[in-house]
């Protein structure tokens, strides 16, 4: 069984430009959503200064997160006037070319460093227990 991937990235918000960064995720959000049912979460997030953008997504394997980053190539460009990205973390073992898409979308959106991490022990409970007493 594939292990989920869960991916952060952080990115600096342009001066002036924390109006199109909060549409911006909005319409990226919306688009995931109509197009990936497999993906299992996706969020964005500004730290209190709005001065940081984060973005956490967890994909249930390497396939998903391969077709996401196909599928939103086009859209993250967007970004590249609003942000500069820092970093992107995965955690997980996603394949070579979803390596090579990272790298490329880092590359795009500022030159942000790519991490991978590989689990090393721990669980997932990706869906609650029907019966805990």
């Amino acid at each position: 069984m594939a292990e989920p991937i869960y991916y952060v990235d952080r990115s600096d918000i342009r001066e002036g430009k924390i109006a199109e960064v909060k549409n911006g995720m909005r319409d990226l959000t919306t688009f995931v959503e109509a197009r990936e049912p497999q993906l299992i979460a996706y969020h964005f997030y500004i730290d209190e200064f709005e001065s940081t953008m984060t973005v956490v997504a967890v994909h249930p394997d390497s396939a998903s997160m391969e077709f996401h980053m196909e599928l939103g190539g086009p859209k993250f460009r967007e970004f590249s006037a609003l942000i500069r990205m820092r970093s992107i973390d995965v955690y997980g073992q996603p394949n070579s070319v979803v390596v090579d898409q990272l790298r490329q979308k880092a590359a795009m959106l500022g030159g942000g460093t790519v991490a991978l991490h590989t689990l090393q022990a721990g669980f997932s409970r990706l869906h609650p227990p029907r019966n805990t007493v």
